[in-house]
């Protein structure tokens, strides 16, 4: 089994910056490609970045520029450097590890408000 259990989450005023971290952890655990979805109240869950274990990245359009994911593979963790926050940044935010199939954390709030 893997497990991924996020944390960095919270509320924050508008131009704030936040970095989120997932730790996965299982037997014998190598994830190729582990990243972020975000879901808003009402909306789909979409995808915001991914990091495979080479170290190629992909973002949403929407968010190049404001947001940086990084990954540690030496500790299985993956990070999510959010700037310049906006109020539609506001989701619960998942992690995810592709390791044969998908798995997902348990997600973490992200208010951006004033």
């Amino acid at each position: 089994q893997v497990r991924l259990v996020e944390s960095g989450g919270g509320l924050v005023q508008p131009g704030g910056s936040l970095r989120l971290s997932c730790a996965a952890s299982g037997s014998s655990f190598s994830a190729n490609v582990m990243g972020w979805y975000r879901q808003a109240p009402g909306a789909q869950r979409e995808l915001v970045a991914s990091v495979s274990t080479g170290g190629s990245t992909n973002y949403a359009d929407s968010l190049k520029g404001r947001f940086t994911i990084s990954r540690d593979n030496a500790t299985n963790t993956v990070y999510l450097q959010m700037n310049s926050l906006k109020p539609e940044d506001t989701a619960v935010y998942y992690c995810y590890a592709l390791v044969g199939r998908i798995y997902w954390g348990q997600g973490t709030q992200v208010t951006v408000s004033s």
